[in-house]
């Protein structure tokens, strides 16, 4: 029950950054209060001021260059107003937090055990066998398996899902009453983020533990939060209980974000029973070598033995936790890893093709990524990103017939003509993947993979990238692999799908006839974590 008096209050907080082109508003005027075993969400686009808000409880921005105005009370103190050593002590023993990618987090030299025998060793007065003890447990506690084991595992050796549970131990580890989540399952599969949720709800039950969790994902709240603030421009703008805000939201900005869930079918493309890829027993398997003499001692199936077929205007969804083999299978299909099998287009064997013959067709198999920034070439203009393929598949085409192409597609993918001489880091994410659209799509290819191309987006960024990819399908009948472990997004946009897991087909058929009625158990898996999200 929530108590009376709030664990954590701010008060009209205002952040501002110095820069060389002077003072930069980011926050502005923001309250909210977070009660002991409550969980709050905070929610909005990128730059909205979320994480902002959530650093600046423990001050974790540049001092030198970070202006605070307002009050963030905690357990009766300010802690704008007291001094380093005492926010210190704040860090990890009273507010722990959890960041959005534990990779980057986690030092890559150090051993975990040795990462949290550290946050140990800053605030808690214990022995060297206690410390171990404690390790374990708190890996225990998380989920992770043989403990004694993997306390002397590198963060690289471990999955997703495990080095997300290490960063979790990591804040527990000193029994604090408030956790800030930041963004924490965002790049993890369907099914782990559930495993992650859930261990954080039976951690919070068993230790009335307050969370504050910045999302953007709407569908996460739902089901987690009690509270939600949702957050535009450096101010929030509206706040509620969570049912009362998702079945009746006030703010225009709030609906925004709703109506901008993919809960609806976006693909709207007429099949045509031509089959322009397909795949005949497509297996890719990769040597395991051992020993001095580097012998071969085993393999991993990453693509075992896969028949399957697209045909034009389709989408074919790709599925699967990770490491089922959703992105070897679609570069196995592109003939850009070596495989056993065959690979048909439009009817061509081009299994036995050499590089010199596949060339030429390679305009015809075009790939949008899952970072849109590392895909694009920081150094060259749009104009040029985008000219490069048609120099390259058209040298018959003269400057200004390149130039007339590239205004086209532009114009197609919603950027103006200033953009041409712009660099991608003067755009925003949703406009740098409309970029890495453009430069495939003016190759007017046949097939599309698509890999996790919204995973790194904003819901309402999402629902744009969706509705022009659906809309550039209608338009020149191009056939999309869509590879996610979002499951709502591969419902919006596929017209079959495959699920995968360790390099096989489980199950394959209708997207909602699969979702709707599975048959594998794994696939009953996923749908369930779909749903539980």
């Amino acid at each position: 029950m929530k108590s009376e008096k709030p664990l954590l209050s701010v008060k009209d907080l205002c952040v501002s950054f110095n820069t060389q082109g002077g003072l930069v508003d980011i926050i502005d005027k923001v309250s909210f209060d977070v009660f002991a075993g409550e969980n709050l969400a905070i929610v909005g686009e990128s730059g909205s001021g979320k994480s902002v808000s959530a650093l600046s409880i423990l001050r974790l921005h540049e001092e030198v260059n970070t202006n605070y105005t307002g009050s963030i009370h905690f357990q009766g103190k300010d802690l704008l107003k007291i001094t380093d050593e005492q926010i210190r002590d704040v860090r990890g023993k009273n507010i722990a937090m959890i960041f959005q990618e534990p990779m980057t987090s986690l030092n890559p030299v150090y051993a975990i055990g040795q990462q949290i025998e550290e946050v140990l060793d800053l605030h808690q007065s214990l022995t060297q066998s206690e410390k171990q003890k404690r390790v374990i447990e708190l890996l225990d506690q998380v989920g992770i398996r043989q403990p004694h084991q993997k306390v002397s595992a590198f963060p690289h050796t471990l999955s997703g899902g495990q080095r997300q549970r290490v960063m979790i131990a990591m804040a527990l580890a000193c029994d604090p009453v408030m956790l800030i989540a930041d963004e924490p399952t965002t790049a993890l599969d369907v099914t782990i983020q559930q495993q992650i949720l859930e261990l954080l709800h039976e951690i919070q039950q068993r230790t009335q533990m307050s969370v504050l969790l910045i999302t953007h994902d709407l569908n996460m709240v739902r089901r987690f939060a009690d509270r939600v603030c949702v957050m535009q421009d450096g101010r929030i703008v509206e706040s509620n209980v969570t049912d009362m805000l998702f079945s009746e939201p006030q703010h225009d900005y709030t609906r925004f974000l709703l109506d901008s869930e993919p809960n609806q079918k976006i693909a709207t493309s007429r099949v045509r029973e031509e089959v322009v890829l397909s795949a005949d027993n497509l297996k890719c398997y990769f040597p395991v070598y051992k020993g001095f003499f580097k012998r071969k001692v085993d393999e991993v199936k990453a693509v075992d033995d896969i028949t399957l077929s697209l045909c034009s205007g389709e989408t074919l969804g790709i599925v699967g936790e990770s490491g089922s083999g959703k992105t070897t299978l679609g570069l196995a299909l592109f003939r850009l890893l070596a495989s056993q099998g065959q690979v048909y287009f439009k009817g061509q064997n081009v299994t036995e093709f050499n590089e010199k013959k596949m060339r030429p067709l390679r305009r015809h198999f075009q790939i949008v990524f899952q970072d849109p920034f590392s895909s694009l070439s920081p150094r060259m203009t749009v104009k040029q990103i985008i000219e490069e393929g048609l120099k390259l598949h058209f040298p018959e085409l003269t400057a200004d017939q390149r130039l007339t192409k590239i205004y086209k597609i532009l114009q197609e993918v919603g950027l103006d003509e200033a953009s041409l001489w712009r660099y991608p880091h003067e755009f925003s994410g949703g406009q740098r993947q409309r970029i890495a659209i453009a430069r495939t799509v003016v190759l007017e290819p046949d097939v599309i993979l698509l890999d996790e191309p919204t995973s790194a987006l904003d819901v309402s960024v999402q629902k744009q990238v969706l509705s022009l990819l659906a809309e550039l399908q209608v338009n020149r009948n191009i056939s999309y692999l869509f590879i996610s472990h979002d499951l709502r997004v591969v419902r919006a946009m596929s017209h079959r799908v495959i699920v995968m897991r360790q390099g096989k087909v489980v199950e394959q058929g209708d997207v909602d006839e699969v979702f709707n009625n599975p048959k594998h158990d794994y696939t009953r898996e996923l749908a369930a974590a779909s749903l539980y999200l």
